[in-house]
């Protein structure tokens, strides 16, 4: 398989569990949907292989299905933006599959160039750095930098936090402004998970709009009882927010003038990804 498709199998999961997999199944035993996903994703090769757009009579040919299959699948791949038809009624990957690889590019770019520093800020302070990035509303542990001590904070990679318990994630719903605190108060209706956790708005929002002023997040006990955290941004060369760098500590180890290495340490990464600073 090719690396396309080890790139599109989650999505095209996703999207044929909600659009197609329930026609299939009505029709068909369950291992259906499972080829139903194996044809999208050979739909998906087909159209990488061209350089610039692939016909539908190519894209049948090279995947061995029928004319009236293969439109089938287009046509949802369509509707998810995963494909587009252009005026000649040919096909080429659509925004969001061109969304999709970027992003993980940009995930790449910002592990290679972070972990240096981190490595660097870890041996510093002697405690555990973090790289995330936001998924929705969910942080997600893109990696780490562990110290080699017996007490220390673990972050499991690929784990997710709420934004509201994060001290990166109050970052980012700070620069939202007040309007995007509230929407995202009301989605999640902002649940607790220690006695410390902001699970009122007024609250968050005035813990966001500090955070924001005075360039760090704090985690007070929030996530977890007995762990405290301080966040700063991670920004691109166009001013884009792309990922957070935090420590994580015992609360009775962490010290706030982390705060002035970490805001080094986070610009010097933002500069790395091209931020004129």
């Amino acid at each position: 398989m090719s690396t396309i498709s080890l790139d599109c199998v989650w999505i095209i999961f996703i999207v044929f569990t909600m659009r197609e997999i329930g026609d299939f199944m009505s029709e068909r035993k369950a291992a259906a949907g499972i080829q139903v996903i194996d044809r999208a994703v050979h739909v998906l090769d087909t159209i990488y292989r061209y350089p610039e757009t692939a016909t539908l009579k190519v894209i049948a040919a090279d995947t061995s299905l029928s004319t009236s299959t293969a439109h089938r699948i287009l046509s949802s791949l369509i509707q998810n933006k995963l494909v587009e038809r252009d005026d000649q009624g040919h096909y080429r990957f659509g925004c969001n599959m061109n969304k999709l690889g970027a992003k993980r590019h940009v995930n790449a770019d910002l592990r290679a160039v972070a972990m240096p520093v981190m490595s660097s800020l870890r041996d510093k302070l002697g405690e555990t750095v973090n790289l995330t990035v936001r998924e929705g509303d969910v942080l997600v542990y893109l990696d780490k930098a562990s110290p080699n001590r017996m007490m220390q904070v673990q972050q499991l990679i690929g784990s997710r936090a709420p934004l509201h318990v994060t001290a990166v994630g109050k970052l980012m719903l700070g620069l939202g402004g007040e309007d995007e605190i509230k929407s995202y108060s009301k989605r999640t209706n902002l649940p607790s998970y220690t006695r410390n956790t902001l699970s009122k708005y007024s609250d968050l929002l005035a813990a966001c709009q500090e955070s924001v002023e005075r360039g760090y997040g704090l985690d007070n006990e929030e996530a977890e009882v007995y762990v405290g955290c301080i966040g700063v941004l991670i920004y691109d060369q166009s001013g884009t927010t792309v990922g957070g760098l935090s420590v994580s500590a015992p609360i009775s180890r962490r010290e706030l003038p982390w705060a002035d290495d970490l805001s080094v340490a986070g610009m010097e990464i933002s500069k790395k990804m091209g931020y004129p600073g």
